[in-house]
């Protein structure tokens, strides 16, 4: 079986402010177009819109504690306008269906097909026009006038999380369930969603909820939506391949294959588009792609027996190849767990405690062949904890900055210099990892709590190449390294 890969956001500055913004971890739209002509800024006229969703669930048992996500959807709409607000007329329905029948979807169900999980609805009487914002709007958990036919969640409302336990825990929504989770224009990749009359466009919305659920101090489960988007190619053909040991050539026996594909934002950093968890076998498959573009992967695993395996880079794959077999080499020190960088994040607005959503990437530097140099994101393993809150002063570090709020995340990464490999007239060839020592940048992204997305302070991403004693931050094999305090201010 392969692993369909996930949307991510969670991920390193550029990820939220220039390409997607967080929402629901992972909501990510993608679109398929076919046929039909005409202006763009002068259309008149209908076309027909079609709404799938998918989501890997690459954090279920027992790469996490979930085995079941479930949400209810009663409406996708969509808007002409970049600065519509939320209760502006002419949103768009792009399901109708939804409004008299929600449905609730479990977002780690089996796929129906190889890439999709549910189909949504349509609309085949769509104004033409470029549409500049999409949102999902959720049943809310109390009050709602039109509920499922079925209720997965029992008594804890209409969305909610199965713990591997069997416990059922309520997905708080806050304001989501009235405003939506959110994918502005900056969010879209290639522009806005373009329909022209006549004209039929296949939307899929990719639901990242592992990178989207955050579990509060009190117990309570809460939504912070991560979204994504991108245009697709029609066959939904995406990038697979089959991670291995260097050494055996086989799979890597129990543990957990994390594998990224990812795209070079502003600043030359990049930022993930997807992630998953490669199956048993390390078969994987990220599907549906945005199309006409090339991309990074970016692999790492730790097997059954904590021995930790260096991130191996593919850089400008196309969309639609097969990788086939992807080498990851196993670290040989005399402790060959992987490294973990734990460090505090604050908020302040200056003259007061902050409170904010944040997501913390781990960053390592790679060397092009004619010479240039890329961060990529490695993905993170199982025992991380990237996306949490700063909302508590109770267990701030004395470095913190007076009248702020702290938050403390949890990276788990390759102790070890990645392989490189560039993707080059149907071939690539990967240099093995270099040997020495193994530095890090730790990004740190700021949103607004429960605003489905909204980023937050000034600015609102940053970063850090030093440790707590401001030296170099390295990765030691099985150690715990302290990254230097971030320090967010000019929050609301």
């Amino acid at each position: 079986m392969i692993t369909r890969a996930r949307h991510l956001s969670r991920n390193w500055p550029v990820l939220l402010s220039s390409l997607l913004v967080a929402g629901l971890g992972g909501l990510a739209i993608a679109l398929v177009s076919c046929g039909g002509t005409g202006s763009i800024n002068s259309m008149n006229g209908t076309g027909m819109i079609r709404v799938t969703l998918t989501d890997p669930p690459s954090c279920a048992f027992p790469n996490g504690s979930f085995d079941h996500v479930f949400v209810t959807i009663r409406s996708v709409q969509a808007h002409v306008s970049a600065t519509a607000g939320d209760n502006d007329p002419g949103w768009q329905e792009l399901a109708p269906q939804l409004n008299a029948q929600p449905m609730q979807i479990d977002l780690f169900s089996a796929s129906a097909t190889a890439c999709l999980l549910s189909t949504l609805g349509s609309n085949d009487a769509l104004p033409a026009g470029a549409y500049q914002q999409i949102r999902l709007l959720l049943v809310a958990n109390s009050g709602a006038s039109v509920v499922p036919a079925t209720n997965a969640c029992g008594n804890q409302g209409y969305n909610c999380v199965v713990l591997h336990d069997g416990t059922v825990y309520p997905l708080q929504l806050s304001s989501q369930a009235n405003t939506g989770l959110k994918i502005p224009p900056g969010q879209i990749l290639g522009g806005p969603i373009t329909v022209k009359p006549g004209e039929d466009v296949d939307l899929n919305i990719d639901f990242n909820a592992c990178a989207s659920i955050l579990r509060e101090g009190n117990g309570e489960f809460r939504l912070k939506p991560v979204l994504t988007a991108g245009q697709v190619s029609a066959n939904r053909t995406g990038i697979s391949g089959q991670v291995v040991d260097a050494a055996t050539g086989k799979p890597i026996v129990g543990g957990t294959v994390m594998v990224a594909v990812e795209q070079q934002g502003a600043g030359g950093q990049d930022v993930v588009i997807m992630q998953t968890a490669a199956d048993a076998s390390g078969d994987f498959n990220f599907c549906p792609l945005p199309s006409g573009n090339t991309y990074d992967l970016v692999a790492d695993a730790v097997d059954g027996a904590g021995v930790a395996y260096n991130a191996t880079v593919a850089i400008g794959v196309p969309g639609g190849t097969n990788l086939g077999a992807i080498a990851l080499y196993a670290e040989t020190s005399a402790n060959p767990g992987p490294a973990t960088f734990q460090g505090f994040v604050t908020a302040t607005t200056g003259t007061s405690a902050a409170s904010i959503d944040a997501a913390a990437s781990a960053l390592q530097s790679v060397t092009l062949s004619g010479g240039s140099a890329r961060l990529v994101v490695v993905p993170a393993e199982v025992g991380s904890m990237a996306d949490f809150s700063v909302k508590s002063s109770a267990n701030c570090p004395a470095t913190a900055p007076l009248n702020s709020n702290c938050g403390q995340y949890t990276l788990v990464e390759p102790a070890s210099n990645p392989s490189v490999g560039e993707f080059a007239s149907g071939q690539i060839k990967y240099n093995p990892p270099s040997a020495g020592v193994v530095p890090y940048t730790i990004g740190v992204n700021a949103f607004v709590p429960m605003s489905g997305g909204l980023v937050d302070c000034s600015p609102s991403s940053k970063s850090t190449s030093t440790d707590v004693n401001k030296n170099p931050l390295l990765a030691v094999p099985a150690t715990t390294v302290t990254p230097r305090e971030i320090d967010f201010s000019g929050c609301s």
